[in-house]
């Protein structure tokens, strides 16, 4: 199997509008910590995946749930990106396209320092953590079983490949805002409300258009 790269980001995706309630609260919450800690702003995600992530266990950490964890990829243009850009999933209800989308990046390494200094838990999903066949991990030494490859592919027609591109990694309840340290984005307006949005904050990760980010 593949070696992981020398210096592994993460994403995750939000609307634009989302990120000044984020800023405000310090972080990102999990789906079930929104209940109590909810970020104003678009959701993009599919209901019906998230209720199920609630209950779906995650094994490496027992007594865990996925719904528990705030979600990564370990690439941008993601599948679940695809989704919302095709905007045809009978289970999506965000219907306003990519453009809004901004991918907040991390790095792999320098997550997982701060989570085990902080006793927070965190995984590795080898596949979409809301399907109910995944295999988490939860050691660096495991992280070459990600089908890095995959990760990579552009091209996810191939089961395998889709399989492989949507490993994830969740980090438990909470993940600080402080460690986001790039915001990507696809055009000149979003940049803008991106920047509009960390105006004042302490914190203000650099914001940089990728189309190669987006389709």
């Amino acid at each position: 199997m593949p070696q992981p790269p020398a210096q592994p980001k993460i994403y995750h995706i939000v609307h634009v509008d989302r990120l000044a309630s984020v800023i405000n609260a310090g972080c990102l919450w999990s789906d079930s910590a929104m209940a109590e800690h909810a970020h104003p702003g678009t959701t993009i995600g599919m209901g019906g995946i998230k209720q199920r992530r609630l209950s779906l266990p995650v094994d490496s950490h027992p007594g865990s749930h996925v719904g528990e964890f705030v979600p990564f990829y370990f690439c941008p243009r993601s599948i679940m990106l695809f989704v919302i850009h095709c905007a045809n999933h009978p289970e999506l209800a965000y219907r306003g396209g990519q453009e809004p989308i901004v991918h907040l990046e991390a790095d792999l390494h320098e997550v997982i320092a701060w989570a085990n200094a902080n006793g927070r838990r965190w995984a590795v999903a080898l596949s979409n953590a809301g399907a109910a066949y995944t295999q988490f991990r939860s050691s660096v030494d495991q992280l070459h079983e990600v089908n890095w490859p995959a990760v990579a592919a552009t091209d996810f027609r191939a089961s395998e490949i889709k399989e492989g591109k949507q490993a994830e990694f969740p980090v438990h309840e909470s993940f600080p805002w402080e460690l986001v340290r790039r915001i990507g984005v696809l055009s000149p307006r979003v940049a803008q409300l991106a920047a509009n949005a960390l105006h004042g904050a302490a914190h203000r990760p650099v914001i940089e258009r990728h189309a190669d980010w987006y389709y």
